[in-house]
């Protein structure tokens, strides 16, 4: 399950915890009677943690898992393409930071200033944080589809050098990220402490995914590369500027090959219209 998933429950979470405030919500697949733990549910007081529950107390359980998202259209979908329920619209989640991981943020940020004052004698204009590539990007299962969803490394690297002079640019990286230079990139965070940086950010860029349901959790502004994969209007959330590949083939929803119309997508949508809309707000 991928975060920006666990992200997108988190709200109905706190309506039926609101509705019945005396049961241990969790999340889990209900027919086979299996809860499921993560991390961005970590200080969350709507969701209990289902690895220590209290058995005198009611459950209740959200049918929510790999086999059941909302926002798919099951029985459209074949063996080789997602096709999207256009009936759904997201409703931006919740995530609740640590006493720690605030600090820890901070003191990114300051590092990230003194990486700015160092290169540059002049303020910068505002913070963004830059997600460029996905975990699961060379993932033997998830690895198709991201490659399809992927707006291409010189794409985000010749945007990056657009903007870099102007704006404290902060690169979230992993093990799977290929880094840009001249960009300030904090070593060793994990999800919970890159979602806490961005709180502490004024604008997501990056592909639609995990830390766009973050930034409309942090009701933070956001510019996200959607190509033909998905549609922002089943997933996407409208305070947001979400660029889209509208193309008769649009959204392909393919993940069992490599697809020609997402190439497509990645050449019709240039550095230069993305760097408008992110001028824009």
């Amino acid at each position: 399950m991928g975060y920006g998933d666990d992200l997108l429950i988190t709200s109905l979470a706190a309506q039926i915890k609101k509705k019945y405030p005396k049961r241990q919500v969790v999340i889990g697949n209900v027919s086979k009677k299996e809860a499921f733990h993560s991390i961005v549910y970590d200080n969350n007081p709507n969701i209990s943690d289902c690895r220590n529950l209290d058995t005198s107390k009611p459950i209740h359980m959200i049918d929510y898992h790999p086999g059941n998202r909302p926002y798919i259209d099951y029985h459209r979908s074949t063996s080789s393409n997602y096709v999207w329920n256009k009936k759904y619209k997201p409703i931006a989640g919740q995530i609740f930071f640590s006493e720690d991981e605030k600090k820890q943020a901070k003191k990114i940020l300051e590092d990230a200033k003194k990486f700015w004052n160092k290169n540059y004698n002049k303020n910068f204009k505002k913070i963004i944080f830059l997600e460029t590539s996905s975990t699961k990007i060379n993932d033997k299962q998830f690895s198709i589809k991201h490659l399809n969803k992927d707006w291409g490394y010189n794409n985000w690297k010749n945007l990056s050098h657009n903007l870099k002079d102007e704006y404290l640019i902060i690169h979230s990286t992993h093990s799977k990220t290929q880094e840009i230079e001249g960009l300030f990139a904090p070593k060793n965070i994990n999800f919970r402490l890159a979602c806490s940086i961005l709180n502490n950010s004024d604008i997501y860029i990056g592909p639609e995914g995990g830390f766009g349901h973050v930034a409309a959790a942090l009701k933070k502004k956001a510019v996200l590369y959607f190509g033909g994969w998905i549609s922002p209007e089943n997933i996407g959330y409208d305070f947001h500027e979400n660029i889209f590949y509208d193309d008769i083939k649009s959204p392909c929803g393919q993940y069992k090959k490599i697809c020609t119309h997402c190439e497509e997508a990645r050449i019709k949508i240039t550095v230069n219209l993305f760097e408008e809309r992110i001028r824009k707000i």
